[in-house]
């Protein structure tokens, strides 16, 4: 990864809260750290209440995704002072890590292309027919 800062700005910068860049700098550069493969980072900032942005990525095992998933709660509680929440640890198929501002999905890679979230986020979906009530 060429450049953790976060790529989701595409707004001015006056507009995005400072607190939030700052979180999804530490964890680009936490993913990073760890060896995340993969990495995308979906810009919500204005457009959900559930967060400003959503990083997915993944590892190569579930013993990597749960490591990356534990490290980057750790960053977050000592740098952030965040109340982390963490789902799906045990199997580590598929982590949630909610940071409150940034939400991270971390995946294997076979989970990650079942459930393609990239695709459900993504504004560069072509237009689907839609189903008219008659």
């Amino acid at each position: 990864m060429q450049n953790p800062i976060p790529e989701f700005v595409v707004e001015p910068l006056e507009n995005v809260p400072g607190n939030v860049i700052a979180l999804h700098h530490s964890v680009m550069t936490s993913l990073d750290d760890d060896k995340a493969v993969d990495v995308i980072s979906i810009p919500l900032y204005g457009k959900s209440t559930i967060a400003d942005a959503m990083v997915i990525a993944s590892g190569r095992s579930s013993r990597q995704v749960a490591a990356m998933a534990e490290h980057l709660a750790e960053k977050l509680r000592a740098d952030h002072k965040r109340h982390v929440k963490i789902e799906g640890l045990p199997q580590a198929d598929w982590v949630l890590v909610d940071a409150g501002d940034v939400i991270v999905h971390l995946f294997r890679p076979e989970v990650r292309s079942f459930y393609n979230l990239e695709k459900m986020w993504s504004l560069d979906v072509p237009d689907a027919p839609v189903a008219v009530a008659r």
